[in-house]
């Protein structure tokens, strides 16, 4: 289903058009391209339905954003073996986004499945000696992922790159932080985030939602999708990607 969807040029065209701008409507979708609203329409169903598209629905409108975890996972299974040692794992990416969130619209949004227990991935989310266990960048975590207090991310320079307080837990399902981006230097704006935990069977969803985002920020997209990576690794095969480029 991926190659397929990534096999049309006009599907392409919409994921660049995401890429560049995520969390657009239909019509302004359809603005941007030389074809009917139908036609819009039925490739962002197919790419819904490879997973490269994600979306939420706000009021009467529905809002499109670009998942990139499955192209990272196509090139983990089928690039990275011919590049590294060692191959990453698969990630089982699917199903669409259909969680109702009180915040509104997020600025940006990243699902990814994970073989393992709730238990396990709540631990791993929650605990600070974990966190730094399978950060890409960070092997110290410093705080408590609690209500009102407050976790920092350490570098192996010993300067902390990202602070979090924690506004909000609902156990095993719910974490709501916010998101100061120390490594964006002195005044950097801080936003909201949220984890969102749902099981099937042996498997977890886990869903990254980001609220708020500055402008000029929008390229924690791709710390969070190698945090994910990481994640995912680390709690399936005990190994975290760290220091990946």
């Amino acid at each position: 289903m991926l190659f397929k969807a990534l096999n049309d040029p006009a599907r392409r065209a919409i994921l660049d058009q995401l890429r560049q701008k995520d969390g657009q409507s239909l019509s302004e979708l359809e603005s941007k391209f030389d074809m009917t609203r139908f036609g819009v329409m039925k490739h962002l169903k197919l790419l819904e339905e490879a997973h490269l598209v994600l979306t939420r629905r706000e009021g009467r409108f529905k809002y499109h954003y670009l998942n990139p975890l499955p192209l990272q996972d196509m090139i983990n299974r089928w690039v990275a073996p011919f590049l590294q040692p060692q191959a990453q794992g698969l990630a089982a990416l699917k199903d669409k986004l259909e969680t109702e969130n009180r915040m509104g619209k997020p600025d940006f949004m990243m699902q990814t499945f994970i073989r393992c227990t709730q238990d396990a991935l709540w631990a791993a989310l929650t605990e600070t000696d974990q966190m730094a266990a399978y950060h890409f960048l960070c092997n110290e975590v410093q705080g408590k992922v609690s209500p009102g207090e407050t976790v920092e991310f350490i570098t192996p320079a010993g300067g902390a790159m990202l602070r979090q307080v924690t506004r909000k837990l609902d156990p095993k399902s719910r974490i709501e932080m916010s998101f100061e981006p120390l490594f964006m230097g002195p005044g950097a704006v801080a936003s909201e985030m949220v984890y969102l935990i749902e099981t099937q069977g042996e498997i977890c969803k886990l869903t990254i939602e980001h609220y708020n985002l500055a402008a000029g920020q929008e390229g924690v997209g791709e710390g969070w999708a190698r945090l994910a990576a990481s994640l995912k690794s680390y709690l399936e095969t005990g190994t975290a990607l760290k220091g990946a480029a």
